[in-house]
């Protein structure tokens, strides 16, 4: 009788305690599931990229070639620091020469530059300019020489476009325009001019 009791005593103390110990072993599993878990993070483990620059060059030459060898652009300045936060290159004093599938160059300048790490575009500040010179087309005409001038140019290198937000100057041939805004795609050659716009015209000869 006794044995009967303490079996069915047993019992309930069991069923009482059994929830919690299923919720023990919930918690356990958990753990042993976030511990396991692989951490996200940089694959090397390293810390994240830095606003301040991580080399610097002197009197340097950095060259883009396209898949089959050829030179697309090349960039020479005096001073450049690379930012790797933005994988931009801020140069001092740049000379830009790039060319389009024709081998034709076109050249930029200015006092300083903010260059892309792919060179693929460049923003040009303080008396920049970029001059194409003239060219024959395929249909054998002659395209005349172009020259932008400002203070602030924006020149898209693998796309061959050149735009500003600011007034610009633009020579074609011996023809003189300025405008408050432009923009200009080479391999359309179109040149879009907004804001006062203004233009001299040398008679044709």
């Amino acid at each position: 009788m006794n044995r009967a009791r303490l079996w069915r005593h047993g019992r309930e103390q069991l069923a009482a305690w059994l929830p919690v110990l299923v919720m023990m072993l919930f918690a356990l599993g958990s753990w042993w599931l976030v511990r396991s878990a692989p951490r996200i993070g940089p694959a090397d483990g390293g810390p994240p990229p830095s606003a301040e620059p991580d080399y610097f060059m002197r009197e340097f030459s950095v060259r883009s070639f396209d898949a089959d060898g050829r030179l697309t652009s090349e960039l020479v300045g005096v001073e450049g620091q690379h930012h790797p936060l933005t994988d931009t290159l801020a140069v001092q004093q740049p000379r830009i020469r790039s060319f389009d599938e024709q081998g034709n160059p076109t050249l930029a300048s200015a006092q300083r530059a903010l260059a892309k790490g792919d060179g693929s575009e460049a923003e040009l500040f303080g008396k920049a300019r970029v001059v194409r010179e003239a060219v024959t087309s395929s249909d054998g005409r002659v395209v005349p020489r172009m020259e932008f001038l400002g203070e602030y140019l924006h020149a898209f290198i693998d796309e061959h476009r050149v735009s500003s937000n600011q007034p610009v100057e633009l020579r074609r041939g011996a023809d003189v325009f300025t405008g408050n805004e432009f923009a200009y795609d080479d391999r359309r050659g179109v040149a879009d001019l907004s804001g006062r716009v203004r233009g001299v015209l040398q008679p044709r000869r």
